[in-house]
């Protein structure tokens, strides 16, 4: 992986978090920004803490089991908290597999980039477990043309045209 001053690193719940632990050691960075959702009790205890790591909660962009309806106001919220998050910490790569968490933080990574205020290389490594469709975070930023969305099998590149085949990394 890219060499990195800052990384973010957005962990999820559950198979989310077990996943991006086994990438942590190919990451070059000189420091690690966690960022955990508010309601997710579990994931920081599944990371070997170095003294420069930081974590950060924020809220969820949508609930598990969360009317459609109300997610719009909660997702607006998470939306405004990412970008506050994304200007104060300045990431130099922004690593994500698949929480709808991370979300609003890449959007807000993409319109700092646009309006040329920071610069935060976005990656996204589908889970090993999407070998028929993506999920629905890589489909909302296959969106945008700022993500590299990674995959590990070749039937999903075949598939996304704007993804990249990486083969098994977990």
């Amino acid at each position: 992986m890219v060499p990195s001053g800052r990384t973010m690193i957005v962990l999820g719940s559950g198979g989310h978090t077990t996943e991006m632990v086994a990438l942590l050691p190919h990451v070059e960075t000189k420091e690690r920004v966690f960022v955990v959702a508010a309601s997710d009790n579990m994931s920081r205890m599944k990371i070997d803490e170095q003294p420069e790591d930081t974590f950060v909660s924020i809220p969820r962009a949508r609930e598990v089991r969360q009317s459609w309806l109300t997610s719009v106001w909660t997702s607006l919220w998470a939306l405004v908290y990412g970008t506050a998050l994304i200007f104060w910490t300045r990431p130099t790569l922004l690593l994500c597999n698949g929480p709808g968490t991370c979300v609003p933080l890449c959007i807000a990574a993409y319109v700092f980039h646009v309006v040329g205020w920071r610069t935060c290389r976005v990656v996204y490594v589908e889970s090993v477990c999407r070998v028929e469709t993506l999920s629905m975070s890589a489909k909302i930023l296959g969106l945008l043309p700022f993500a590299d969305i990674l995959v590990q099998w070749p039937q999903l590149k075949e598939k996304y045209r704007h993804t990249h085949y990486v083969g098994r990394l977990m």
